[in-house]
């Protein structure tokens, strides 16, 4: 029996298992490519190695293969009898994930790591924007994501991936200068990691350091892996920075060559979000509605997504909305209504609400747009992703006081923002 970089024991009797399954670990919590390669070489090296049947069923549900997930993670159910307590209990944790049972994955968790708190595999899912608590619809959840990590610092020390995961629940919390330094130890020993370039690039973006956020990815993007779980992500931030120095050409080739539905692999969910988001952004910086881009967008919802999913239900309404599908728009809002009255959706309305605002926005109805948006900024939370995604609502809010010659309540809001300083590119706001 082997034992991992975080001092746990693996059950396998395979040195080649062990090597290849240490390799995708690492690149899972680096978010970083191959990992289903290296994995399937732990696998074909020992083929009844839990562990690694449970992290390939986990690559297979964050890449959005939910069939492929849940049919290998009962084979790893099974592996698991014969393993550790540690081994049997992380893998149930990967199972109730994937079988959709999050509160009850995140309270094992919680126990977990009461007994195991270096077993990085099983928290990472608890981590980030769009991990079991980020996605959990809870106004509350940034702070709930600082507060679960912070008693573990001491456990993990200089840990290149702890520092990442940690890093950016500072960032989310308001803690931007303390967030970058941990992303620049964390980048500092494992330079090709793309969730340490990510964290980075937050860190500077919520410092309104465009120029060092863009310098940054400049440098660093060449390099990286289109195999990688962040690739569109990355990309989406780097055109966005773009556009924010009036760079749209620039932008716009990120964009079209890394995000937009056809030219990436990653994850359904953010190419879909990535693109409406900067299809809208751009719109709001200016720019001139590229109508075949949205129309690329919507038809690549309507094949990926056949329910509602809490962060995709807030980018839904820009795209019907932009396209001035009136009717598909209003579908998509009745039925976001009636599932979150009736509790079946984690962030309730709120994605409902967006979507009248975004179609209000479009109708030039400034001042519908603002009464529905104001009293929906403190709740947005909710709906998931960082704060720089949720930017597309602020940008939303700061153009609509623009074109209702409402300046001053535009740099009001601005200025009731104390622990973050992000550029909002908006046309006619200085």
């Amino acid at each position: 029996m082997f034992k991992d970089r975080y001092g746990l024991e693996v059950s396998t009797s395979s040195v080649e298992a062990f090597d290849a399954y240490a390799d995708a670990a690492d690149r899972m919590l680096a978010a970083d490519g191959r990992v289903a390669e290296r994995l399937g070489d732990a696998i074909e090296a020992d083929p009844n190695f839990a562990l690694a049947h449970a992290a390939l069923a986990r690559d297979h549900h964050v890449n959005g293969r939910g069939k492929m997930a849940r049919t290998v993670i009962e084979t790893a159910a099974q592996l698991a009898e014969q393993t550790t307590a540690r081994e049997q209990q992380h893998v149930a944790i990967v199972k109730l994930l994937i079988t959709g049972q999050v509160p009850a994955g995140l309270a094992l968790t919680r126990e977990h790591l009461q007994d195991y708190p270096r077993d990085a595999l099983a928290l990472a899912p608890s981590t980030g924007v769009f991990g079991t608590i980020g996605f959990s619809g809870r106004v509350g959840r940034e702070a709930e994501q600082l507060e679960l990590l912070e008693p573990l610092a001491t456990h993990y020390g200089d840990d290149w991936w702890f520092a990442t995961a940690y890093a950016f629940a500072l960032l989310e919390t308001g803690h931007w200068d303390r967030g970058r330094k941990l992303a620049e130890q964390a980048l500092e020993q494992r330079p090709n990691n793309p969730h340490g370039a990510h964290t980075l690039a937050h860190a500077l973006y919520e410092a309104g350091d465009d120029d060092a956020a863009t310098t940054f990815l400049t440098d660093w993007l060449p390099d990286f892996d289109r195999d990688s779980l962040l690739h569109c992500h990355i990309w989406w931030h780097y055109a966005i920075l773009l556009m924010a120095r009036g760079s749209n050409d620039a932008a716009w080739k990120a964009f079209e060559e890394n995000c937009l539905p056809g030219h990436s692999d990653s994850p359904s969910i953010n190419v879909f979000t990535d693109s409406a988001s900067f299809l809208w952004r751009s719109e709001l910086a200016g720019n001139e509605r590229d109508s075949n881009a949205w129309e690329t967008v919507r038809d690549y919802y309507e094949a990926q997504f056949g329910r509602p999913i809490v962060f995709v239900d807030a980018h839904v309404g820009m795209v019907y909305a932009a396209l001035g599908e009136t009717e598909q728009l209003t579908a998509s809002i009745v039925q976001l209504q009636e599932l979150g009255e009736a509790g079946k959706l984690p962030a309730e309305t709120t994605g409902a609400l967006l979507a009248r605002a975004y179609q209000a926005f479009e109708a030039e109805q400034w001042s519908n747009t603002i009464e529905l948006l104001e009293p929906l900024m403190d709740q947005v939370v909710r709906i998931g992703g960082s704060r720089a995604q949720r930017d597309m609502v602020t940008n939303t809010l700061l153009a609509a006081y623009v074109n209702n010659d409402r300046l001053e309540d535009a740099t009001a809001f601005l200025a009731s923002v104390h622990d973050r300083q992000p550029t909002h590119p908006v046309a006619g706001l200085s």
